[in-house]
């Protein structure tokens, strides 16, 4: 055995040690699950090695060590022009065989699109559950379903660790992703390194805003300075359409959100409740079918449109709503990234009600010069 085997191993073991302490510690009766999430963790860690390893390796294909290479790339252009953490993640690469990372778990109730939340001892209350095997995915949703609640699974190929695994080898880049179109690979890594910059307990729309934010502009100064022509061309294609499903998915979100305002305010019918209810998403599936149509048949959202409910117009608006109060916030502090992200953690030590409207008065305040 190496001695790089020999440290990894350890490290894992004392990972893993630290991961039983910590369900001991929070006295969760759901000991299960817990273990789950630290034994799936520990599976990735162990699985992953450095990537010069990989690229020195004769066994490596070719395609992956010239993924690994430009994913490299990206993790250095991280650090020096988008002041993200210098550390240890994504300095590694797992081959874990499998199309996801881990399965989300997201529920809502019939008349509402706010998230029904777990509690974790390091992450706090977050709007999804992970699970590291697909059928126990399912079998929480089945679950959920039973309480009446609406649930949609969905398979995510990346997670941060807030950094917390750093001391370990850091959370590693992962076959799940790595052959991602450049611009949508660098997104990812943007994205979750920004969990590790700024995190609010308890505020998942908060931190995925600030990341959905972070990987936007990040990925544009990138595309405009790095990527080649062919690259910022099919990101151009990627992003239009992914930007025109948004608008149609928050148009959606926003009359169903009236739907539901309307009864609480005034407690109408139920089944004129629901007649209201489903035209709206007939109409959703209506216009999505017309954008794809003008997409030459492009399917890549019609698995999510299958699905489409409450819990899934509630789990995108915590990646979307906050988004572009985040955006303006660094055009109001000169794109300067360091001033930018002093500025969110400031916005972190507050209230959830001052962060929201904080954010809205950066937006409303955005000048078309920035």
């Amino acid at each position: 055995m190496s001695r790089a085997t020999r440290v990894t191993l350890a490290r894992v073991g004392a990972a893993l040690t630290a991961g039983v302490a910590m369900l001991l510690v929070s006295g969760c009766a759901d000991l299960g699950y817990y273990w789950q999430s630290v034994s799936g963790q520990m599976q990735i860690m162990s699985a992953a090695r450095p990537v010069d390893d990989w690229l020195a390796d004769a066994r490596t294909p070719a395609q992956l060590k010239t993924r690994l290479a430009l994913a490299r790339r990206i993790r250095t252009f991280a650090v020096t022009e988008l002041k993200l953490p210098d550390n240890a993640s994504y300095r590694r690469y797992a081959d874990l065989q499998r199309k996801a990372a881990v399965w989300n778990v997201a529920a809502a109730p019939e008349f509402s699109l706010t998230l029904k939340t777990w509690c974790f001892p390091v992450a706090g209350c977050v709007g999804y559950r992970g699970y590291f095997n697909e059928a126990a995915a399912h079998a929480e949703a089945q679950q959920l379903k039973a309480q009446g609640l609406e649930v949609i699974v969905y398979g995510v190929p990346a997670y941060s660790t807030l950094g917390w695994m750093n001391w370990a080898g850091g959370d590693p880049l992962l076959s799940t992703f790595i052959a991602y179109p450049e611009g949508e690979l660098a997104r990812l890594i943007f994205h979750e390194l920004a969990h590790q910059v700024v995190y609010a307990k308890d505020d998942t729309m908060f931190n995925e805003s600030f990341a959905t934010a972070v990987e936007r502009l990040g990925s544009q100064r990138w595309l405009a300075s790095q990527a080649g022509s062919e690259a910022r061309k099919a990101y151009a294609v990627f992003d239009g359409r992914r930007q025109q499903f948004r608008t149609l998915t928050l148009a959606t979100r926003r009359k169903l959100a009236e739907i539901y305002k309307e009864n609480k305010a005034l407690a109408p019918d139920k089944q004129a409740q629901l007649a209201s209810k489903i035209i709206a998403l007939q109409d959703f599936r209506e216009r999505y079918a017309q954008l794809k149509a003008d997409w030459g048949g492009y399917a890549g959202y019609d698995s999510w449109v299958a699905q489409a409910n409450n819990a899934a117009f509630g789990a995108q608006a915590a990646y979307d709503e906050l988004a572009p109060g985040f955006e303006a916030l660094f055009e109001r502090k000169g794109r300067n990234w360091q001033q930018f992200y002093d500025a969110v953690k400031q916005l972190a030590a507050l209230s959830k009600d001052e962060r929201r409207q904080a954010l809205k008065t950066d937006l409303a305040t955005e000048t078309p010069n920035g």
